[in-house]
């Protein structure tokens, strides 16, 4: 199978991530990015007589069914690029030290404490980079997108998280013009397909300054905004401006909102809380994330995330926990405890990964069983960690539960594109779906009980 092929079956299989690294690396232009009908970008191959194989392109594709030895998992790609980091935990990866924290800064101006957008300035005023690669607003049309700062003034537009589809694709096939050196912020697949390209193109790896890892809970469809908007009571098609991260600082951090401009430039919000749970339940999601065991952005320099843990989630000016993976982002992180211009605790292994929980129970313990019920020929799954685990019948009700709601979102709204439509035809779905899922919670604080009963 030619690389063409293994990229059409990524794409028909839904596995397509919508990344754009194969259409950067495509030399002829023979791989564009499009978004679909529900709402994410995915490559479209245009055969031509002079560009026919695309077998490069395959290669920096994160969910490339076929990976070489050397690229097999993160763990091989990390072992390249990630040899300072004298820590190794099979699920946070390789790493120096976790922390939590903020930016005094940036922490008011950021989705969680702003350790992004202060990385990034220090990159900048030391020299270390001179462009990043970062989601700005872009036309109303697309609401976000890919861009290149090259200053630290064009660095504040891209703080706060865009939960809505961008690809890399257009940003990336300028980097090889640019002077100088380049940081990336992306999500994990991002991350991962951004070091397939170092492994396979020696001038992007020149290129490569700097990673910044956002732990993420799954790529959401166009779709996703639309909903929210029109919950605020603005149509999908006519939203502007959305934001999907608005703090009360008087509150707590997951106690935000999301906001928009309707049709005439007035800003409508609305409480997440009302909304209901956009992230346990996979509303909107890709496919291609259920067979993702990337919880904690592995491959990142310094990975950032949500402190969703106490003291951090009661404060509602936001906390990020962090990791650090390379000398240049623990660096970073020290001068700026020494300075004050950063507010960091360190955090014991145990507190980080009990911060990102939920992701871990779902990525990586229900991976095995997703991929035995799941619809994807195995041939065109990438290789896994994390296959041996088993689940508890009622845990496998849940996840079957999670892939019928996260498919029946997709569907429902492409059909109606309003939320009192929507809210109706996925209530039974949703119901059942939490009812398992309490239900679950009280089984498992009735076995800790009976733990520190048993064994105290």
């Amino acid at each position: 199978m030619n690389g063409n092929s293994l990229i059409k079956a990524v794409v028909e299989n839904d596995m397509c991530i919508g990344c754009g690294m194969c259409a950067a690396q495509s030399k002829t232009g023979a791989i564009q990015m499009k978004m679909n009908q529900f709402g994410f970008y995915t490559a479209n191959v245009i055969e031509t007589e002079t560009d026919m194989s695309n077998d490069d392109c395959i290669k920096v594709c994160p969910f490339n069914p076929k990976p070489d030895d050397k690229v097999k998992t993160e763990n091989e790609i990390a072992a390249l690029f990630l040899t300072q980091a004298s820590n190794l935990h099979n699920k946070i990866g390789r790493y120096i030290k976790t922390y939590a924290g903020y930016s005094v800064e940036h922490r008011l101006n950021s989705s969680s404490g702003g350790i992004a957008t202060y990385t990034l300035t220090e990159l900048m005023r030391r020299g270390e980079i001179q462009h990043v690669i970062s989601v700005k607003a872009g036309p109303n049309t697309t609401h976000y997108q890919y861009t290149i700062s090259s200053s630290i003034d064009e660095l504040a537009s891209a703080a706060k998280t865009k939960y809505y589809p961008v690809t890399l694709a257009d940003a990336l096939k300028d980097i090889k013009k640019l002077e100088g050196k380049v940081a990336i912020v992306g999500v994990a697949c991002f991350i991962k397909a951004i070091r397939l390209a170092q492994v396979y193109d020696p001038i992007f790896n020149d290129k490569v300054g700097f990673l910044i890892g956002i732990i993420c809970g799954g790529v959401k469809s166009a779709f996703f905004a639309e909903y929210l908007s029109s919950k605020s009571g603005v149509a999908a098609d006519e939203f502007k401006q959305p934001e999907f991260r608005i703090k009360d600082h008087d509150s707590t951090a997951s106690d935000y909102s999301f906001g928009c401009l309707d049709k005439n430039n007035i800003h409508q919000t609305i409480k997440m809380r009302k909304v209901g749970d956009m992230w346990g339940t996979g509303l909107f999601k890709a496919n291609a994330c259920d067979y993702c065991d990337d919880v904690t952005t592995e491959l990142a320099d310094l990975s950032l995330g949500d402190a969703w843990l106490e003291p951090y989630s009661s404060d509602g000016r936001g906390t990020s926990v962090l990791v650090t993976r390379s000398n240049l982002a623990e660096d970073i992180i020290k001068a700026g405890i020494a300075n004050g211009e950063l507010v960091i605790d360190e955090l014991p292994e145990e507190r980080f990964l009990a911060s990102q929980q939920g992701s871990f129970n779902h990525r990586h313990d229900g991976l095995a069983y997703r991929i035995k019920i799941g619809k994807m020929p195995l041939d065109v799954i990438p290789p896994k960690r994390f296959t041996n685990t088993r689940l508890t019948p009622l845990l496998k009700i849940i996840h079957r539960l999670r892939i019928a709601t996260r498919e029946q979102s997709l569907l429902v709204w492409a059909s109606s594109k309003e939320s009192h439509v929507f809210d109706h035809k996925m209530q039974r779905s949703l119901y059942w779906l939490k009812f398992f899922t309490r239900v679950s919670h009280y089984q498992r604080a009735i076995i800790r009980r009976l733990k520190k009963v048993l064994f105290k």
